[in-house]
C-alpha cells in the first residue's frame, strides 16, 4: 500500500471515528449518517438564560421598508436551528477541511451565512477534527458575537435584521414554545411508518404535531419528489393525508438534501400554475406565500397585473416580477418582450397560447402584442429614414439640403450619409477629401447630371473653407 492510501485509509477512520464521537455527544444534532461522503447537521441553538431579541426590519435587495416600521422586542433562551449540508472529502481531517454545500437557519433568521461559513472553515488545522468545534460554535450562540450581532451598547441583546420584523417575531416565539429540544432528544417517540421506538434526536416533529423518524421521512419524502409527486410530500399519518396537509418548507429543508429542495420548490410552483395560472408565489424568500389574482379586477386594466401578499403585504407585479410601479405605469420592456415572444413564438390557437391568455389576461397580452409589433415596426422606420446624432443618439430626418447636420440638440455636425462625426471649424473636408466614402457627396442629387453639379458645389464650397 502506498503512502498516499495509507493516509486516505487513516482520514476514513477518523472520519468515522469522529462520526461516532459526535453522535454518542450531540445525537439531536446529527440528523443523517456518512452516506459517500455526505452529512448533514442540524444544530440547535441554546443561550441558557432567556436573553434578550431585538428584531429590527432590513431592506430586502431593491425593497425599501418604511422606516415607521416597528422593530419586535422578544426574551428567548433558544433560536432556530442552522442546518449544515456538508461533504467530508477523502483528505479530511489531514489534507483539507469539510466543504460547506448550503449553511440554511430555519426561517431565513440568519442574513450572515455567507460570514459564518467562512468563520467555519478557518476554525480547521490539518490533522485535527473539526465538527465537534463547529458544532459547539453554533450550539453555544458563540457566533452572534463574532458576526456582530450583539448590540453595541448592551451585549446581552441579540439584535437581528429582518425584512418583516413581526412574522419572524412570530415564527420566534413559536419556536422557544414548541421546540424544547432537549426534552424532545431525551425521550422516545414511535414512528407511524416503521412502527420503531426511537430517540427525539432521530425524530422529526411536524407542525401538525405527529413525529416520525427522520430515516423514514426521507425515504417516503425522497422518492415522492424524484416521481412528482408533491402533494403527497406531508405528513403521513392517515387523518392529515384524508386532509391534504402537505409540509412546509422549512419542514422539507430538514430532511431532503439541497437538490431535493429545490425540485420540490419547482413542483410545488408548477403543480400550482397548472391549478391556477393566475397564481404568483410572493417574491420575498422569507414568505414564499402563493397569491392569487384579486377578485372583481376589470379585464384589460393594469390592475390584473397588482399582486398584494396576503402574508407579508408585499405589493408586487405579476408581470415583471418586480415592486408594484402602479396600474398606468408600464413593465420594464425586457420583461413585457419576453411575454410577447413568447406568445408568438406558439401556434395560434395552442394549449401554450390559451396558457397566457389564461395567466396574464386576453386583453392584455393583445394589447402587449400591438405595443411590440408598434415599437418594431417604427425600429424598421427609423433604422431606415432617420439616422442618429454620433453625439446624444437623437434620430434625424433629412428631407432637403446637404448632407452636413448640426444636431439640434447637443450641437455635433455630422455627415447624414455615414453618421461620422465632422470637425465644426472645417465641417466640409470629409465631403473634399478623396478616399473618403462621403467624397464628393455633399448633395445627393437623383437627377441625370447630378454627378458634375455636386462637383461644382463641393469645389466652391471647398474654395470658400480654403
Amino acid at each position: 500500500m502506498s503512502e498516499d492510501d495509507e493516509d486516505l485509509e487513516a482520514c476514513r477512520g477518523m472520519q468515522q471515528q469522529e462520526y461516532e464521537v459526535l453522535e454518542s455527544i450531540y445525537p439531536e444534532c446529527i440528523s443523517s449518517q456518512i452516506r459517500a461522503g455526505l452529512l448533514k447537521l442540524d444544530v440547535p441553538i441554546e443561550l441558557g438564560d432567556p436573553r434578550p431579541v431585538k428584531v429590527e426590519p432590513q431592506e430586502y435587495g431593491s425593497v425599501q421598508r418604511n422606516d415607521r416600521t416597528p422593530s419586535e422586542s422578544l426574551l428567548l433562551s433558544t433560536l432556530p436551528p442552522l442546518l449544515l449540508q456538508l461533504s467530508l472529502p477523502p483528505g479530511y481531517p489531514i489534507t483539507g477541511p469539510p466543504e460547506i454545500l448550503s449553511l440554511r437557519a430555519a426561517h431565513l433568521w440568519l442574513s450572515k451565512s455567507a460570514q459564518l461559513q467562512t468563520k467555519l472553515i478557518d476554525q480547521w488545522q490539518s490533522g485535527e477534527p473539526v465538527l465537534y468545534n463547529w458544532i459547539e460554535y453554533i450550539r453555544t450562540g458563540d457566533f452572534l458575537s463574532d458576526l456582530g450581532m450583539l448590540s453595541r451598547e448592551d451585549d446581552t441583546i441579540i439584535q437581528i435584521y429582518y425584512p418583516a420584523p413581526h412574522i419572524l417575531a412570530s415564527l420566534l416565539q413559536a419556536h422557544e414554545t414548541s421546540s424544547k429540544s432537549l426534552e424532545f432528544a431525551k425521550n422516545s417517540y414511535p414512528c407511524s411508518i416503521c412502527l420503531t421506538s426511537l430517540k427525539g434526536s432521530r425524530c422529526l416533529k411536524l407542525s401538525c404535531d405527529h413525529i416520525f423518524c427522520r430515516s423514514c421521512l426521507e425515504d417516503f419524502w425522497k422518492l415522492c419528489i424524484e416521481e412528482g409527486d408533491v402533494g403527497r410530500v406531508g405528513c403521513a399519518d392517515p387523518d392529515c393525508v384524508k386532509a391534504g396537509r402537505e409540509a412546509k418548507e422549512e419542514e422539507v429543508a430538514r430532511v431532503v438534501s439541497e437538490e431535493g429542495l429545490r425540485r420540490w420548490r419547482w413542483l410545488r410552483e408548477k403543480r400550482n400554475l397548472e391549478r391556477d395560472p393566475t397564481i404568483v408565489h410572493c417574491l420575498m424568500e422569507y414568505c414564499q406565500t402563493p397569491v392569487p389574482k384579486p377578485a372583481d379586477v376589470e379585464e384589460g386594466t393594469g390592475w390584473e397585473r397588482f399582486r398584494q401578499c396576503p402574508k407579508c403585504s408585499f405589493s408586487f407585479c405579476a408581470f415583471c416580477r418586480r415592486t408594484w410601479h402602479g396600474p398606468i405605469t408600464g413593465c420594464p420592456i425586457a420583461h413585457s418582450e419576453k411575454i410577447v415572444l413568447q406568445y408568438l413564438a406558439a401556434d395560434e390557437g395552442s394549449e401554450e397560447r390559451e396558457y397566457l391568455e389564461k395567466k396574464f389576461g386576453r386583453n392584455n397580452v393583445i394589447r402587449l402584442v400591438k405595443l411590440y409589433e408598434e415599437e418594431q415596426a417604427n425600429k424598421r422606420w427609423l433604422e431606415a429614414s432617420t439616422v442618429a446624432c454620433p453625439g446624444c443618439e437623437i434620430h434625424v430626418e433629412k428631407n432637403l439640403g446637404c448632407n452636413h447636420m448640426t444636431c439640434w440638440k447637443c450641437g455635433q455636425h455630422f455627415c447624414y450619409r455615414c453618421g461620422t462625426k465632422l470637425q465644426p471649424a472645417d465641417p466640409y473636408r470629409h465631403f473634399s477629401t478623396p478616399g473618403q466614402p462621403c467624397y464628393y457627396k455633399l448633395f445627393d442629387f437623383q437627377a441625370e447630371g447630378a454627378g458634375r453639379a455636386e462637383e461644382g458645389l463641393v469645389g466652391i464650397w471647398a474654395d470658400l473653407n480654403h
